[in-house]
């Protein structure tokens, strides 16, 4: 049956229609409020744009799926749009990730952790926070307001003595039954409830009840507590944002500017009269739609998929199905929401400003180096079958030199383009620098004895400090940047899940499929396996990957590879850079740093006085004491003496 004929037998109905190719891959998803008439009107469309004649050619047959009314085909193809992703739809891309608060009250001690989604289970989230490091900020005030405990331990009010965040008065200790009773961790659990929920009036009244009750049971430490946690959130219910427009109230207000290129869009979110927070969007490549309102449309359905809209959302432009989005977000608020076009006033002067931020927007992302970056990540999603473009990129690079001051270093790239200020160094605390406490790896072994061969090897014969298995003795000669690298990608992922992100579509590993090993080692023993590494070899230049046996070779002159090996030379250049620091630092120092007593005033003396290290030890007692007094050279003579 051709294409014609399909669409022709097309019920007049409200529904979705899912465009395929000859594969079989859903190439395009839409909705309609009479079926046959939207298809149909793809056939008469010719020519009116490079990527919808694309789209026609590409098309083999179509699926239909009929609903009740054009709300419930929005919500169809929001979700549809979400699960297969079609090439040819507007799919918008978020600069941030907003976290929540999950207060867990499924347990009997709840704690507060922080979320990238809401899930069932019988806790309690707030957010998402805008800005992001409000959640973080507001966590940190319930630990220090009202003692919210953050360990993992199961709670049974039997323990000893409480931890540190007791003494630095972080927790309440409901661990040590004498301390806090599940009653008074209740209490606590309750305010800080009131805190996340920002009914800091309510809390303030709530407080103030409980430190006269404290001061009249002339329980004053609990009462002066009380009084600062109260002092605390009435300085934060008074803070003033920069940017408030009194009598706006709570509204999201949208921004667009749409080109060849794609589009970029700005949303002011407004909470209170104030605009708390700007969020960028972005379309990703190969959208059909070019109208302003087919991509406001889609922004729309994919901006409150995982947010709950306010009142009010501003918008530059009309929109297609305005009911039916209206009804579908007042369902997801479970109020009314409406979506306004301003004219005049404060209000339109709002949305002219998010439009003008959204026209820097987009001259900044589409210029040609940045389409030419898009390019490379798009083929990067491809060679290495990635669920989306890796817009985040961190690598990871090892340096030393004969196991000397090792150290480590994380560079981040963000779609194409290097951001310098979340460059990270590391020290490598516990492999092959001089103070580590791990034996190197074995020596070749001289020619045994024939007493000792018949007698077998030593029992105590010393072992790599880690080891890949799978590898010959040769590969595992380097098994301290194994090591190593174990060591940083862990101490970076177990600091990203303690902040809650931002995590990286792709860890890049300088270093082949032993570096890359110990990267995955790492990732799971914090929890994040499901992270997608890759390591880049320096001579080959090939990719290794966890799931391919053999590695992956580009083209010399691939984009890919040429923003691969960009990303892997800043990261070298890093690391060499901090490694020569420390060694410098090192070849600064004295031994006589490691004499008791001898601080760098005594040491500049000493070396005044004497001229050299050399000298200082050829010293006698009587001319060490004229320069620094007997007690210190009798420290530098036991030290000598114990050295020698």
């Amino acid at each position: 049956m051709s294409l014609r004929e399909q669409i022709a037998r097309l019920p007049e109905q409200p529904g979705v229609y899912l465009w395929r190719n000859a594969a079989g891959e859903t190439i395009y998803v839409g909705k309609a409020r009479a079926l046959r008439d939207r298809v149909r009107s793809y056939l008469g469309a010719a020519g009116m744009s490079p990527r919808h004649d694309a789209l026609l050619d590409e098309i083999a047959s179509i699926e239909v799926i009929v609903t009740d009314s054009v709300m419930e085909a929005l919500a169809l193809e929001n979700n549809l749009i979400k699960q297969r992703r079609p090439r040819y739809n507007i799919l918008l891309r978020d600069d941030k990730n907003y976290p929540y608060l999950q207060l867990t009250t499924s347990e009997p001690f709840p704690r507060i952790l922080v979320a990238r989604r809401v899930e069932k289970g019988g806790d309690f989230y707030a957010g998402p926070f805008l800005p992001a490091k409000l959640a973080r900020r507001t966590m940190g005030l319930a630990h220090r307001l009202f003692g919210i405990r953050s360990c993992n331990e199961v709670i049974t009010g039997e323990r000893a003595r409480p931890c540190l965040e007791y003494d630095i008065k972080r927790c309440i200790a409901p661990c040590v039954a004498e301390l806090c009773s599940q009653e008074r961790y209740g209490d606590a659990v309750e305010d800080a409830r009131l805190l996340l929920e920002g009914r800091n009036d309510d809390l303030i009244v709530t407080l103030h009840d409980r430190m006269a009750d404290a001061a009249v049971g002339e329980r004053f430490e609990e009462a002066a507590q009380l009084r600062d946690a109260l002092r605390t959130v009435e300085i934060l219910s008074d803070r003033q944002q920069k940017v408030a427009t009194p009598g706006l109230g709570d509204r999201d207000v949208f921004g667009l500017k749409v080109g060849p290129s794609g589009g970029a869009m700005q949303v002011f979110a407004m909470r209170g009269g104030r605009v708390v927070e700007r969020v960028e969007l972005a379309t990703e490549p190969g959208g059909v739609a070019v109208r302003d309102a087919d991509v406001l449309q889609a922004a729309l359905q994919q901006f409150y998929e995982d947010r709950i809209p306010p009142a009010d959302i501003h918008l530059p432009v009309e929109v297609e199905d305005a009911d039916a989005i209206e009804a579908w977000l007042s369902a997801r608020a479970g109020r009314r929401v409406r979506l306004l076009v301003p004219q005049r006033g404060d209000k339109r002067a709002l949305v002219e400003l998010a439009t003008r931020n959204a026209e820097l927007s987009y001259r900044t992302r589409f210029n040609e180096n940045t389409a030419a970056h898009f390019d490379a990540l798009e083929t990067l999603r491809t060679t290495l079958g990635l669920p989306a473009i890796p817009r985040r990129i961190e690598c990871f690079d090892i340096s030393t030199i004969q196991g000397s001051e090792t150290v480590a270093s994380m560079v981040v790239c963000e779609d194409g383009r290097m951001k310098r200020a979340e460059y990270r160094k590391f020290r490598i605390r516990g492999l092959s620098n001089p103070k580590s406490q791990i034996p190197p790896p074995p020596q070749a072994p001289a020619r045994p004895r024939r007493s000792e061969a018949k007698a077998g090897p030593k029992p105590n014969a010393q072992t790599p400090a880690y080891v890949v298995p799978g590898f010959s003795r040769a590969e595992r000669a380097g098994n301290d940047d194994f090591a190593a690298m174990r060591e940083v990608v862990q101490r970076r992922c177990r600091k990203l899940v303690e902040d809650g992100g931002p995590f990286p579509d792709l860890i890049l590993i300088d270093g082949g499929k032993g570096q890359l090993t110990a990267a995955y080692d790492a990732l799971e023993s914090v929890g994040l396996g499901n992270l997608v590494a890759v390591g880049i070899a320096k001579r080959e230049e090939l990719l290794f990957l966890r799931d391919r046996p053999e590695p992956v070779a580009l083209a010399e002159n691939d984009p890919a590879l040429l923003l691969l090996q960009r990303i892997r030379d800043e990261a070298h250049r890093f690391a060499v850079t901090f490694h020569r620091k420390a060694r410098s630092m090192r070849d600064l120092q004295s031994e006589l740093d490691a004499v008791p007593g001898i601080g760098p005033r005594r040491r500049r003396a000493l070396l005044e006085a004497f001229g050299s290290l050399a000298g200082v030890r050829r010293a006698t007692r009587e001319e060490l004491a004229a320069v620094i007094g007997p007690r210190a050279s009798a420290a530098v003579i036991d030290y000598f003496a114990k050295s020698a």
